[in-house]
């Protein structure tokens, strides 16, 4: 964080309907935890303030943290993306580093380095890392600046809910798949749970992870 500049939000999206699970998933716990304090514990090492996108705020209360439903409704995870920097925006701060609800393992350690990519000294609206998957990187995960509102807001615009689809018309800086390795392997590291049996898997990773 540069001298002077306000912190970035640790920004948690949960603004979906886990149509998939069958319950809300970002409830569910894996390794005795529920996914979304594991997602919180690890933005927390790295954010000072961490802010939540929510439509069903009464699921999250517990959590404690404040808490805006999409600005958009029925834009998907774009639409929870513009939220958090709108947010971000109001506040003066230079952007958000946005993570998904349902991502279990988390790395403090990446999250930290896309932090200091963001603030290095070349100039980027989203700070992407490298996944190895069909998209090329991971959006799931990455700091998006406030610069980025304009791109997304006409995306939306024209009815689009990719959530790449504005990185065309962004600064996008790439985490280099070789650089993101050395904090685990892309699979667990962005591994989303959107169903029971992915569940299960994340379970028996954390199992692993706790016996290694």
């Amino acid at each position: 964080m540069r001298p002077g500049v306000p912190a970035s939000f640790g920004a948690i999206l949960a603004g979906g309907q886990s149509r998939r699970y069958g319950a809300p998933k970002a409830l569910a716990t894996i390794g005795g935890t529920p996914i979304v304090e594991r997602v919180r514990a690890a933005l927390s090492d790295v954010c000072p303030d961490i802010i939540m996108i929510a439509n069903d705020q009464e699921l999250y209360a517990g959590l404690g943290l404040p808490m805006r439903p999409d600005v958009r409704p029925g834009c998907g995870v774009l639409g929870g993306i513009l939220t958090a920097l709108l947010w971000a925006r109001e506040q003066g701060r230079p952007g958000a580093l946005a993570v998904a609800c349902d991502m279990p393992f988390l790395s403090p350690g990446l999250l930290r380095r896309l932090l200091e990519v963001a603030d290095g000294g070349d100039a980027a609206d989203v700070v992407a890392a490298e996944s190895g998957g069909k998209r090329g990187v991971e959006p799931l995960c990455a700091w998006y600046g406030v610069g980025c509102i304009a791109a997304i807001e006409a995306e939306l615009d024209r009815g689009e809910r990719h959530i790449v689809g504005f990185f065309d018309d962004v600064r996008v800086r790439r985490l280099p798949l070789d650089e993101v390795r050395a904090f685990g392997d892309p699979d667990v590291l962005f591994l989303n749970v959107n169903t029971p049996e992915e569940r299960d898997r994340a379970e028996q990773l954390a199992a692993e992870m706790s016996d290694g």
